[in-house]
């Protein structure tokens, strides 16, 4: 489908943009009044911030008018707006750089998505059935309000549970603020790929709790080990930018690329060299790396500092970590070790990074310790070309409450189906999907049908806002006012900040303004605690507080360019080292399965296109093809040649494949950039409920996970299960590659 089949903003007919489960049929449009006037044929440039991932990249809006489906008091019709018609990266913006990546410019399909919800719903028939019918904004805040006074009156606050995910701004500070005055607990935040191990390692190693970020247009030799980092880790397009400068960017001087990982990433295929190892064991080979660089006296043990302290052995100079053990551990030869390691010392700038499945183990603390040792042995932390931390301007201590222990959303659910009267009486849901994206061993869903009021502000039905019994749909990041604090991928503090580029298509409310509205109508309001009236009066308070600009004041420099970026008044500084803190041994990483039973290793990983699963319902995404194996509109399952020839399998053929905690079948792939005893799978397909473009299309891996955690942090082991395969049948038609053909869809074509 292509952007004019996608957009229709000039249009005569049309179906309602609401559920196709309220029965609403195609009808002829009505022309509506314009809200403003508008110039015809002119372009204006306005401000945002994508919102699809946690990079924060700041966005270019081209805005013109024209003819767009709109929902005016219940009724669909065509109105002449001024509307979003193409998105860039703000050349400003110290993230971005002009630049966006696919799914930035597949974000605008949000806002035109003909499955938006358009209104406030009501649950009307069993939970989950999707079912609901249309009810008004005030009748919709009056019953949110009742249940909350409800829970007042009874002295039950803290019966109210708000689940998003993790946020670095204001609008995650506001929830915060609310649930506090109003006497509840903290918002739970959950991300499927979180990144909550290398956080805690990198507060241990180097006092900063928060992602890196890694000069490579510095850098003169980088080892990766498992980080997708021009793909889908931590700030691909900041990465991408600085990883280009790094290769091109400099005459005479291009720096070597090392990637360690057990199945070849888009980043793994731009290596230098490419190097499969055992998964789990990425950290065993960075101390290996150390060792050699040690024994051979290219760095004093004593260099490694604070993290190197981490580690046991480190001071006699990690003699577990000789080149013939680190072979029986990873599979690396002890030549090529001691080459990368002699490549590494020499190729000063250097630096290593750590992510990704690395990280997804029971030892995955372990690991990023081990990297982190690596670079402060190498003298790459707070050096140009290294590893350092973007300062964090956190604005009313918003960042520092952006997120909740890895193990909240299971220790919630553990604790509804556990409980003979739930604990939680109302659960508030905010642009988060944990029935999709947690493993069916945690029985989310079964504990979420136990609550007995559930809200989401969810702009689509998904498989947890279905199970709703109000929706009160958000506006589109377009419509909204929307900021973000990122925590990596700049030299300086980024506090971004924009203002709605658009007017409103539907009868759709912003959160922030909702939150606020229902604080002044609670029988007890929240008063002087939640002292704003709207969201931007509140943005616009907390910006004025950043160190302003000679010409101006914060606030209005910050409108002008999309944002704030400079120092802040008080830099973020490093915590002092925990002085109860052990040094680690090498941990070996369990697996969930007898491997005489479920002889490989299972591998999801974030799909360049869909990450966890979020933006699966977005067309364009669904259309674009994978960049290694060509997928489209389809899940499939890699697995090395050898294992195919073993066990007869070909390319497009249906395969199971079975964990102990459940099965799945989808094609095979066979593909040379996966480690033989390995199986991988994207994350992103398999969605039950959600919209017209994902729902029943490709298979879940999540759902097959087993409940294995990192061992230190609670963090979801993803990459710790192991599985079986068996090939049930030839091609059924369902893998989908570019440049072939697939089944027309009903509807929309292809």
């Amino acid at each position: 489908m292509d952007r004019r089949d996608f957009i229709k903003l000039t249009v005569v007919t049309g179906a309602s943009a609401t559920l196709a489960s309220c029965g609403n049929p195609e009808h002829q449009l009505i022309r509506f009044v314009p809200d403003d006037e508008t110039t015809p044929g002119v372009a204006e440039i306005k401000h945002s911030i994508c919102p699809l991932c946690r990079g924060g990249c700041g966005v270019d809006v081209r805005v013109m008018e024209a003819d767009a489906e709109v929902v005016r008091e219940g009724k669909t019709g065509v109105m002449r707006m001024a509307v979003a018609k193409k998105l860039e990266g703000n050349p400003a913006h110290p993230i971005s750089q002009g630049k966006l990546c696919a799914r930035g410019q597949a974000s605008i399909q949000l806002t035109y998505h003909p499955d938006r919800i358009a209104h406030p719903l009501k649950r009307t028939g069993p939970r989950g059935s999707g079912q609901f019918e249309a009810i008004t904004w005030d009748a919709a805040i009056a019953e949110l309000v009742s249940h909350l006074d409800a829970l007042a009156a009874a002295g039950d606050q803290k019966a109210l549970a708000f689940l998003s995910r993790p946020r670095t701004g204001l609008r995650g500070e506001l929830v915060a603020q609310v649930l506090a005055a109003f006497g509840a607990a903290p918002p739970i935040t959950y991300e499927l790929f979180g990144e909550d191990v290398l956080r805690r390692a990198n507060l241990l190693s180097f006092g900063r709790d928060q992602l890196p970020t890694f000069d490579l247009a510095r850098t003169r030799y980088l080892v990766s080990f498992g980080a997708d980092f021009l793909g889908t880790w931590n700030s691909p397009v900041a990465q991408n930018a600085a990883y280009g400068l790094m290769r091109q960017g400099r005459p005479g001087v291009r720096a070597k690329f090392v990637q360690l990982e057990a199945r070849m990433s888009q980043t793994g295929a731009n290596a230098d060299e490419w190097l499969p190892v055992r998964p789990g064991t990425e950290g065993v080979a960075a101390l290996g790396i150390a060792h050699v660089m040690i024994a051979a006296k290219l760095r004093p043990a004593s260099a490694g500092g604070r993290a190197g302290a981490l580690i046991e052995g480190w001071a006699a100079g990690l003699p577990d970590y000789t080149p013939q053990r680190v072979e029986q551990a990873t599979g690396i030869s002890p030549a090529r070790l001691e080459r990368l390691a002699r490549e590494f010392a020499a190729g000063e700038p250097a630096a290593a990074i750590i992510g990704g499945a690395a990280l997804a183990h029971t030892n995955g603390l372990f690991q990023a310790l081990a990297v982190n040792a690596l670079n402060a042995l190498a003298g790459s932390v707070g050096a140009p070309g290294g590893l350092t931390f973007t300062p964090q301007a956190n604005l009313m201590n918003a960042n520092a409450r952006g997120r909740t222990s890895p193990r909240a959303v299971r220790e919630l659910a553990t604790a509804l189906l556990s409980a003979p009267k739930p604990r939680v009486q109302l659960l508030m849901l905010d642009d988060t999907n944990p029935v999709f994206a947690t493993p069916s061993a945690w029985r989310v869903r079964e504990a979420f049908e136990k609550v007995p009021v559930i809200v989401s502000f969810g702009q689509f039905v998904d498989e947890t806002s279905a199970l709703a019994d109000l929706i009160l749909p958000d506006h589109s990041f377009l419509e909204s006012w929307v900021d973000g604090m990122p925590e990596s991928g700049a030299i300086v503090a980024v506090a971004s900040v924009a203002a709605p580029v658009m007017k409103p298509l539907h009868q759709t409310r912003a959160m922030p303004d909702v939150l606020l509205e229902v604080a002044r109508k609670l029988h007890k309001p929240l008063g002087a605690a939640v002292p704003w009236q709207t969201f931007d009066e509140m943005l616009h308070k907390a910006f004025a507080s950043l160190p302003a600009p000679k010409d101006g004041d914060a606030w209005t420099a910050a409108q002008a360019q999309g944002g704030w970026w400079g120092e802040p008044a008080a830099a973020t500084k490093a915590e002092a080292a925990d002085a109860h803190q052990r040094p680690a041994a090498a941990a070996e990483p369990r697996f969930d399965g007898a491997p005489n039973e479920y002889p490989f290793h299972f591998l999801p990983y974030a799909s360049t296109q869909f990450m966890d699963g979020s933006t699966a319902h977005l067309p364009w995404l669904q259309e674009m093809p994978d960049p290694l194996t060509s997928g489209m509109w389809s899940s499939w399952i890699e697995i090395n040649p050898k294992t195919a020839d073993r066990l007869k399998v070909a390319t497009g053929d249906v395969v199971e494949i079975a964990s102990q905690h459940g099965t799945l079948r989808a094609p095979a792939y066979v593909s040379p950039g996966i480690a033989p005893d390995v199986v991988a799978m994207p994350v992103g397909q398999g969605h039950q409920t959600f919209t017209r473009f994902a729902s029943g299309r490709g298979e879940n891996p999540v759902r097959i996970l087993a409940p294995l955690s990192d061992t230190e942090t609670g963090a979801l082991a993803w990459a710790a299960t192991r599985i079986k395969l068996t090939r049930v049948g030839g091609p059924d038609g369902s893998l989908v590659l570019f440049g072939t053909s697939m089944p027309e869809h009903p509807e929309y074509g292809r």
